[in-house]
This record gives C-alpha cells, sequence and structure tokens, in this order.
C-alpha cells in the first residue's frame, strides 16, 4: 500500500487532466474518487456536484489530482521523476529511448522546457519539462547498470529560502517515518547559484518501498515550496496522525483540515488511511473544513 500520495492543485481541470495523463502514460488508470457536495458554500458555488479529488494510477504509482481554484500553482519546487530503465523494455536501450522521446513530445504540446532534453553529465540522455497545466517532469534515460528505481520518483527542490537545506530535511524525514534511510547523495563540489560547496546535487530517500528524491537548487532560481503540490500520509490510527502532526507542522497559520506545512515549507497532508469512505458520510466535507487537524472519532 502506498503509504504518501503526492497530492497536486489544479484549476477547475482536475478531471481533463487526469485522462490527458492516462492518454499520454502507459498502464495508466483514472477515476474520480470524491465529489463536491450539491450544496456548497457561495464562495464554491461553480463546484458544486463537481469532481473533489481525482486518482490517477502510472504504472501503480498514484497521484490525486484536486480540482480546486486558482488559490495555488504548482512550480519545479516538486516535480515527478520518471525513470526510462532499459531493464523495463527488455534491456533494449533503444527502445527505452525511443518510449522517453515519444513521452516528451507528448509533454512539451503546451508545456515549457525548463531544460531541453539532452545528454548531461548524469544522464545520456535528459529533460525537464513543465506540461500544460504547469506540472514538473524530469524524464531521464536510466542506466540499467545502477540500482533500479521505480519508474515515478517525486523530487523536492530546496530553493528560495531553504536552499541548502535539502540534506537536513531528509535526514528529519527518514529519522519520523519508520522503516526509511537515506540513499545515494550526490554533493556539489563548488558553490553553485545559491547552493554552498557541499550541498546536494542530487539525493536519494526511501520510506518504506516509496523513493523519493532531492536537491538544492544550484541554480539561483525561486521556487518556494506551496500547497500546489502537498504529500498525504495515510495514518492507520489517530496515534499515528497525532506523532506525524506534531512533528512535522511548523506553520500554525497554514493548518487546516488535515494540512501542514513543515520548517522548510513543504505541505502534508495527515489523514486517516479510509479517507476516501470518511469524505463519502454526511457533512463530512463541511466537517473536515471546519477542523484544523483531522480526528477520527470526530466523524
Amino acid at each position: 500500500m502506498q503509504k504518501i500520495t503526492p497530492n497536486i492543485w489544479y484549476t477547475g481541470n482536475a478531471e481533463e487532466a487526469g485522462t490527458y495523463y492516462a492518454s499520454i502514460f502507459d498502464d495508466t488508470t483514472t477515476a474520480v474518487t470524491a465529489r463536491y457536495p450539491d450544496e456548497v458554500p457561495d464562495w464554491q458555488a461553480e463546484f458544486a456536484g463537481a469532481p473533489l479529488m481525482v486518482d490517477v494510477a502510472i504504472s501503480g504509482y498514484h497521484l490525486t489530482l484536486i480540482n480546486a481554484g486558482g488559490e495555488f500553482h504548482p512550480n519545479p519546487s516538486i516535480s515527478f521523476m520518471l525513470n526510462f530503465d532499459p531493464l523495463m523494455f527488455d534491456g533494449d536501450a533503444a527502445a527505452a529511448r525511443a518510449r522517453m522521446d515519444a513521452m516528451w513530445a507528448h509533454l512539451t504540446e503546451g508545456g515549457s522546457a525548463l531544460m531541453d532534453i539532452d545528454e548531461y553529465p548524469w544522464s545520456k540522455r535528459y529533460g525537464w519539462i513543465q506540461d500544460r497545466y504547469g506540472v514538473s517532469w524530469q524524464l531521464m534515460l536510466t542506466d540499467p547498470d545502477g540500482d533500479p528505481r521505480p519508474f515515478v520518483i517525486p523530487q523536492l527542490m530546496f530553493s528560495a529560502g531553504v536552499v541548502g537545506k535539502s540534506r537536513e530535511a531528509a535526514t528529519f524525514f527518514t529519522e519520523l517515518f519508520d522503516d526509511a534511510a537515506l540513499g545515494m547523495i550526490a554533493e556539489y563540489p563548488e558553490p553553485s547559484g545559491n547552493a554552498p560547496e557541499g550541498s546536494i546535487m542530487f539525493g536519494e530517500f526511501c520510506i518504506g518501498p516509496q523513493w523519493f528524491s532531492m536537491m538544492d537548487d544550484g541554480g539561483g532560481g525561486d521556487n518556494p515550496f506551496t500547497p500546489a503540490v502537498s504529500l498525504e500520509v495515510q495514518c492507520k490510527d489517530q496515534a499515528e496522525i497525532d506523532r506525524y502532526w506534531d512533528a512535522l507542522s511548523a506553520v500554525p497559520e497554514a493548518e487546516q483540515c488535515g494540512w501542514l506545512a513543515d520548517k522548510w515549507g513543504v505541505s502534508w497532508q495527515i489523514v486517516p488511511a479510509n479517507m476516501g469512505e470518511l469524505m463519502q458520510r454526511p457533512n463530512a466535507y463541511e466537517h473536515m473544513l471546519a477542523m484544523k487537524k483531522l480526528v477520527i472519532d470526530d466523524f
């Protein structure tokens, strides 16, 4: 079971985006998993009865698309790495490259390249694209001799006021979550942009079977973490909710209906594992909005 699910904010078009992703990615499904109630506050009138959450499963990796207003927009601070490993194509590097190039062409439609697809020191073929919805994807032709990694891996880029803090954050996360550990880390050999020497050029950590990557922004960019991409943690009981909430929440004004922001600005949702079922109960949506931390017994 996927314990941590990235949630991505869309401006009224989450269902459309889910259908789009299912059409361009292999082995991908999409489904509306929750809807707004038919009666909503006046400020949400346009969403009455509309999809609220859309599940997209890419090769078994789940993303939740949140259908909402224009309050937040994704930026490159959290992107999704797509590993095109020749081993996934029966060892055929040419087939992996061809599929990667086809995916790049799809994501380029209505999108914009942040780093052109090309050969780089870390990969024979790599590119960073922001799709038509503003979501960032990093496509990489993976070395089949390296350690195998899943097709989809979210990456946290520590930029703006928290550049240089990725090692600190990753260490904190791996100490907080069970069955977690740091993986490979490559450091900047000299200062790059605002990233100091010795900060992380590329690193990895895992939480259970899920892999994440992190980096300090060496390009001098200004891409702070925002609620446009949040990490939803599904908890087995109230004690687990309390544990993660108390450890992660660092911005009291950001606390609302299960959402919080940590000391680096990363947004988290700390929710019960049966959140989908709870949301189907009468008045659950209104009740959730009225709370800061979710309390299972209150539903």
